[in-house]
C-alpha cells in the first residue's frame, strides 16, 4: 500500500474521496470486501493523486493533469442497454462486454465449453476469488490500483479449465451509455488452468467507450504449461479523456504468455504492467506499439519480477511522436536472489517526427543473482534519410516515402500477434493513424 502524504487536496481528491463516500454502500461484496474497499480507499487518501514527486510517475504528473474527478457513471437501465444492442450487433463472436464500468451478460455472446464467466459481483462472495482480485502478488504499491481496489463497480470473472482449447479469442469490450461525461472503474480476473490455451482481446466501443475517465483493472493468472496470448487496443481516444490501464499477470512454470498492445488517440493514457515469473522456465514477452500527434500522451511502465529459475522475458516497445506529442517509457527488471538463469531484455524505439515532440525513456535493472543474462536499450531519432532519398528515387512523394517507413516500423511488432483475424484489424488501426496524420 503506499503511504506518501501530500499536504493538500487538490478538487479531484476531494471529489473521488466525496464519491467513495456516497458509492460504497451499493458497490458489491460482502463485508470483508467492504474493509477491503475501506483500506485501499484509506491507502489512495495517504497518497492522493500520484505526482511526479513519485518515481513511476515521474513523467505523468497526474495530479497536476487530472483538474477534475468525472461523476461515477450510474448502472446502466434495461432501456440503455436495448438501445446499446442495437449498435453492437456486428462485434465478433466470443464478446463479453461490459458497460460504464458493470458486466452485461445480456450483451455478450456464448462462450466453449471449458469457460465459465460470472460478473464481479457475484464472484466477490467466493473467498478465492477475492484473494485473487487482491493481486498481493503483484506488489503494486500505487494509489491507481488502491483508488481502482476501492470503487470497482464489477468487471467480469473468467475461469478457463485445465486443458482447454481455445482457438479464437475471447473479446473484453468495454462501452458507455452515459448521457453525461462519467468515470468508471472495473476490475477482471482470467484465471487459466494448467495446460490451456487462449487469446483474450481488449477493445473499446464506439466513441462512448473512448471518452470521460476509465480506470481499469485486469489480472491473469496463468497455470503451469499454459500458452496464452493477450492484445489490448486503447485508440482513438477522445481529447481530454483520462484511461488508467492496469495488467498484472503471473506465470507459472513453463508457461507461454505474449502480449501486445497498440495506443493511438488525444487525452491522457497510462498503462502500468506488473508481471511475475512464479514458475521455473516459464516464457513471457510484453510488446506495444504508441502513435502519437498533437498534444497527446502515452505512458508505458512496467514492472517485471523474476521469482523462479530459467524464465525467459521479452520487453519491446516503439513510439512514433508528432508534433508536440509526449511518449514515456518506463521498464524496471527486478531478478530475485534465487532467479538463477534469467534471461530478460528490454528495448524502448522511439521516431520523433517534429522538433516539439517529446519522449522520456527510462529502462532499469535490479538483480540479485549471479547466473542471469539480463540487458536493456533505448534508442531515440527521426526517420532515416537515406531510407527516404532511397524511396524518392522510386517516384514515392515524400508524404507517401514517409508513411511506408513508419508503416514498417509499427507492423514489425503487429505482425508478430500471432493471430490472422487480429493482425488485420491492428494493421488497419495503425493504417488509419497515417491516413489521418496527412490528411489536410
Amino acid at each position: 500500500m503506499t503511504a506518501q502524504i501530500i499536504p493538500s487536496r487538490t478538487a479531484a481528491e476531494t471529489a473521488l474521496t466525496e464519491a467513495f463516500a456516497s458509492a460504497k454502500a451499493g458497490l458489491p461484496g460482502n463485508r470483508a470486501v467492504a474493509r477491503m474497499r475501506d483500506e485501499a480507499f484509506a491507502a489512495f487518501a495517504r497518497a492522493g493523486l500520484p505526482h511526479r514527486r513519485i518515481e513511476s510517475w515521474h513523467y505523468t504528473d497526474l495530479r497536476a493533469l487530472m483538474r477534475e474527478a468525472l461523476p461515477i457513471a450510474p448502472h446502466p437501465t434495461p432501456q440503455a442497454l436495448d438501445a446499446l444492442r442495437k449498435e453492437i450487433a456486428g462485434l465478433p463472436a466470443q464478446s463479453l462486454v461490459i458497460v460504464d464500468g458493470v458486466f452485461a451478460p445480456e450483451l455478450s455472446g456464448a462462450l466453449p465449453a471449458g469457460v465459465k464467466v460470472t460478473s464481479l459481483g457475484a464472484a466477490l462472495g467466493r473467498p478465492q476469488v477475492t484473494e485473487s482480485l487482491a493481486a498481493v502478488w503483484a506488489d503494486a504499491e500505487d494509489a491507481i490500483v488502491d483508488l481502482n481496489a476501492a470503487l470497482m463497480q464489477d468487471g467480469v470473472v473468467i475461469e478457463i479449465a485445465p486443458g482447454t482449447k481455445i482457438a479464437e479469442p475471447i473479446h473484453l469490450v468495454y462501452a458507455t451509455v452515459a448521457a453525461k461525461p462519467s468515470a468508471r472503474f472495473s476490475r477482471s480476473l482470467v484465471r487459466i488452468g494448467a495446460g490451456a490455451s487462449v487469446r483474450l482481446n481488449e477493445m473499446s466501443f464506439g466513441q462512448g467507450g473512448r471518452t470521460g475517465q476509465t480506470n481499469n483493472a485486469v489480472i491473469l493468472e496463468v497455470g503451469d504449461e499454459a500458452e496464452v496470448g493477450h492484445t489490448l487496443a486503447l485508440t482513438d481516444t477522445q481529447p481530454g479523456s483520462v484511461r488508467l490501464e492496469t495488467f498484472m499477470v503471473k506465470l507459472g512454470a513453463r508457461a507461454k504468455f505474449d502480449s501486445f498492445a497498440l495506443i493511438t488517440g488525444g487525452g491522457l493514457v497510462r498503462r502500468q504492467i506488473f508481471k511475475l515469473f512464479d514458475g521455473p522456465d516459464a516464457n513471457g514477452m510484453l510488446r506495444g506499439v504508441c502513435l502519437l500527434r498533437g498534444r497527446e500522451h502515452a505512458d508505458t511502465t512496467l514492472f517485471v519480477r523474476h521469482a523462479a529459475t530459467g524464465c525467459q522475458g521479452r520487453q519491446t516497445f516503439r513510439y512514433i511522436l508528432d508534433e508536440e506529442s509526449t511518449g514515456v517509457f518506463q521498464g524496471k527488471i527486478i531478478v530475485a536472489r534465487g532467479a538463477q538463469k534469467t534471461d530478460g531484455k528490454m528495448l524502448a524505439k522511439a521516431l520523433l517526427l517534429s522538433d516539439q515532440a517529446t519522449m522520456n525513456s527510462r529502462p532499469e535493472l535490479e538483480i540479485f543473482a549471479d547466473d542471469v543474462l539480463c540487458g536493456h536499450g533505448a534508442t531515440c531519432g527521426g526517420l532515416n534519410a537515406d531510407q527516404l532519398f532511397y524511396l524518392r528515387t522510386r517516384g514515392l512523394t515524400h508524404s507517401e516515402a514517409e508513411s511506408l517507413l513508419l508503416e514498417a516500423f509499427a507492423n514489425e511488432l503487429v505482425d508478430d500477434i500471432g493471430h490472422e483475424g487480429l493482425v488485420k484489424a491492428y494493421r488497419a488501426e495503425v493504417a488509419a493513424w497515417l491516413a489521418a496524420r496527412v490528411a489536410p
